[in-house]
């Protein structure tokens, strides 16, 4: 391959990371928006959305690579796929919210943005003990279907993750600036008493932000799995590092930067393994991370949510 084939096919490559780390990161700039918190449970929630989704192509009669579906039948096995995850995180989603942090959303200090670290470690050994430490083949239902642009692949695979992500980060985009409660949503962000007293139900609103931070974590979770055809216990660090950075890049706070954000990260992560070495990945990665966080904190973006604390 020519140099211009392995940077378009890094490109493609990068384009469906970035689309993960977008959904992933969507979910961190929603609750730090309303409630300036950092949600390490969040990285956890993706992992749980990745077997989640493993469970329910089973439950189809999926195992492995063999089983190749065509037509409405693969249309209907994926739709109820990315359902019954993203219900199921979202509804985690809630429940960490209501048990664990609501109790402590008055409290000063870090105690909440500890509270979730610990509830992040939870969840992972939960999976842990519950499943195994071995990775688990994560079935592949889709038909092998490739096209040549030039010298690089583009896959039917890559395709459909690009369009399922693109309508779940355009409608979450259309639903935060057009509904009334996406309206609700942004004013709480900007002064919450202020959004109390003029009718809005701020706890409400929070329980939505949780909710759709984490419905679609649990989709970033069924896209890694299909995109890397397995899952692991351990597949939340790691991945939910990458969309931290990208939410920070972008804006924290801000969703369309959250968006861009994991784009730019998952080219920046093809791009490094491939024209500097795959071990410097995580180092560009996170010099980045910390470059922003010094040099411009607001992201490239900018953030939404001014600093109450």
């Amino acid at each position: 391959m020519t140099y211009a084939d392995l940077l378009l096919q890094q490109t493609i490559n990068g384009l469906s990371l970035g689309a993960m780390y977008a959904l992933l990161a969507l979910g961190f700039t929603l609750v730090y928006g309303i409630l300036e918190l950092i949600n390490f449970s969040h990285f956890n929630v993706f992992m749980i959305g990745s077997f989640v989704a493993m469970w329910t192509l089973q439950m189809f009669g999926l195992s492995g690579q063999d089983v190749i579906l065509t037509g409405a039948w693969l249309a209907f096995v994926l739709v109820t796929a990315f359902v019954v995850t993203m219900l199921f995180c979202g509804g985690l989603g809630v429940l960490i919210e209501r048990v664990t942090l609501r109790p402590l959303r008055y409290v000063k200090g870090p105690a909440a943005m500890i509270t979730s670290i610990g509830v992040s470690y939870i969840l992972f050994n939960l999976i842990l003990l519950g499943v195994g430490a071995d990775s688990k083949n994560f079935p592949n239902p889709l038909p092998t279907i490739r096209w040549e642009i030039g010298g690089a692949t583009l896959d039917f695979r890559v395709v459909l993750i690009w369009i399922i992500a693109l309508v779940l980060m355009v409608g979450l985009y259309m639903f935060v600036q057009r509904s009334r409660l996406g309206r609700a949503m942004r004013a709480t962000a900007q002064d919450p008493e202020a959004a109390r007293m003029m009718g809005v139900e701020v706890d409400k609103v929070i329980i939505m932000a949780f909710f759709l931070g984490s419905a679609l974590a649990g989709a970033g979770g069924m896209i890694f799995g299909l995109y890397y055809n397995f899952t692991s216990f351990i597949i939340g660090f790691t991945a939910g590092l990458r969309a931290f950075t990208a939410a920070v890049l972008g804006g924290i706070g801000n969703v369309p930067g959250a968006m861009v954000g994991g784009v730019l990260i998952g080219l920046i992560e093809a791009m490094g393994g491939q024209f500097i070495a795959t071990a410097w990945t995580d180092v560009i990665i996170f010099s980045i991370l910390v470059l922003v966080l010094v040099f411009k904190p607001s992201g490239l973006f900018g953030r939404v949510a001014p600093n109450k604390s």
